[in-house]
């Protein structure tokens, strides 16, 4: 996708909002964020939800994507540990988090903008609670402003680029 990223705008704290990105289980965390709607429980409008079968089925480019196409955090939630629909996605759910964590730090990203929630289908109040509490966490941070980063990244690569074609010149003279 060639789409800018909505948070590279450059806009004052008062009018910026966070956008998050929320990946929910179909069978627990989605069903509880429909409890909380249902039960008309307040919660921020800043999120995205897209439901998914399984918080295993969460590949670690979706939340790469959704990064890079200008949400400023990432909530994935998913069934709690032992009561998985599909018997162990969770467990792999957690693995692929923890990996996850470490990668954005790489990449300078701060980890706190990605946040893993067990959440059963009963837990419509913790929908809300999480949601909230994660909205305020990234306002805290600011705007993501990735693209930007991504400039930065192009110029070191592009200096690097050049570079090694200096010393293959260098090398060919030889």
């Amino acid at each position: 996708m060639e789409e800018k990223p909505v948070t590279d705008k450059l806009v004052t704290g008062a009018d910026w909002e966070p956008l998050i990105v929320a990946f929910f289980c179909n069978w627990c965390t989605y069903t509880a964020a429909d409890l909380a709607g249902v039960s008309r429980m307040g919660y921020d409008p800043n999120v995205r939800v897209i439901r998914v079968m399984c918080s295993g089925r969460v590949d670690p480019q979706f939340v790469l994507d959704a990064f890079a196409h200008g949400a400023d955090g990432v909530l994935i939630g998913g069934c709690h540990p032992g009561d998985c629909h599909y018997v162990e996605g969770n467990y792999k759910t957690l693995r692929r988090y923890h990996l996850l964590r470490r990668v954005l730090a790489d990449l300078g990203i701060e980890p706190e903008r990605l946040r893993l929630e067990w959440i059963a289908a009963s837990e419509g109040e913790k929908v809300a609670k999480t949601i909230n509490e994660m909205v305020e966490q990234v306002r805290a941070l600011g705007p993501l402003r990735l693209s930007r980063r991504f400039r930065e990244w192009d110029a070191e690569l592009a200096s690097l680029e050049a570079e090694v074609k200096r010393g293959e010149e260098v090398a060919a003279h030889v």
